[in-house]
């Protein structure tokens, strides 16, 4: 008999051993350790399982084969806990310009009617996108029909402002990047307004998850431990990707940032740990 999981919002599954393989191996598990792991998992099934208690036995399971995953928050989670204003706006900009945006952050761009304040300008293959960083702490809500609305709404209002010769900036679309799914009458809405929108799974090969993965861009707020005002005073400094922090000199960084050499020792050894291990 099937093993159905309870999903966060309440729907049930079937168990899915792929998926617990997948997870493992975008954690940098080899083919064998990862359905190694699976296996582990699949004979402390019940039914009715949570996929949160699923993702904790992964993390723990893997653990005694890769002891940097003890450094290591869920993605998913970890961007969930960056602050919405500045670091995740500075983490979309760093995003996109790693994945060949030409990106020019927070614009004022005049419109026919008033003045937008926009996330960041990109530009890719001709393109020209204003960008909209939505981030939600509950990362299981949905980026709703609202948000898709009021970016046609600037939209509009910058291309007539840019026709009537109050800015000089043609955009031709709009994009809104978030960490979390797009809800069904937004994800539609968008499609039928040609609104680039890239949440967590979505669009196929740019989609958030895909695009952090493949280029190890990992927010700060996945490293395990990491204190809060840590975080926030390397943030302030710009640095908000686990791959920044790793490339740094704790001497130098600790005088930067006016935090202990030694307690910035242990926080760039571990980010260096854990990008050597993906």
């Amino acid at each position: 008999m099937s093993v159905f999981v309870t999903k966060a919002n309440g729907s049930k599954q079937p168990f899915d051993k792929n998926k617990v393989v997948q997870t493992c191996l975008r954690l940098g598990a080899s083919q064998q350790i990862a359905f190694e792991v699976a296996s582990k998992v699949e004979k402390r099934l019940y039914n009715g399982i949570s996929t949160a208690k699923i993702l904790q036995m992964i993390f723990r399971f893997l653990a005694k084969y890769r002891p940097s995953t003890r450094n290591f928050i869920d993605l998913r989670r970890g961007l969930s806990l960056m602050r919405s204003k500045p670091d995740f706006e500075v983490f979309v900009q760093l995003l996109l310009a790693h994945n060949g945006f030409e990106v020019t952050p927070n614009r004022l761009i005049k419109g026919k009617c008033v003045e937008h304040e926009v996330d960041a300008v990109a530009k890719k293959d001709g393109i020209t996108y204003f960008v909209e960083a939505k981030h939600h702490v509950n990362y299981h809500a949905p980026t709703g029909l609202d948000e898709s609305r009021i970016a046609r709404a600037v939209l509009e209002d910058i291309s007539e402002g840019y026709s009537l010769g109050v800015n000089e900036l043609k955009v031709d679309c709009a994009m809104i990047v978030t960490n979390t799914r797009f809800s069904e009458q937004a994800t539609r809405y968008g499609a039928c307004r040609g609104i680039l929108q890239i949440g967590w799974s979505l669009p196929e090969h740019l989609d958030l998850r895909s695009m952090i993965e493949a280029k190890q861009l990992y927010p700060l707020t996945c490293i395990k431990g990491l204190p809060r005002p840590v975080q926030e005073r390397l943030s302030d400094a710009g640095i908000v990707l686990i791959k920044q922090l790793a490339e740094e000199n704790p001497r130098r960084l600790a005088r930067q940032i006016g935090l202990s050499q030694v307690m910035l020792d242990d926080v760039v050894e571990k980010a260096r740990t854990i990008i050597q291990s993906f």
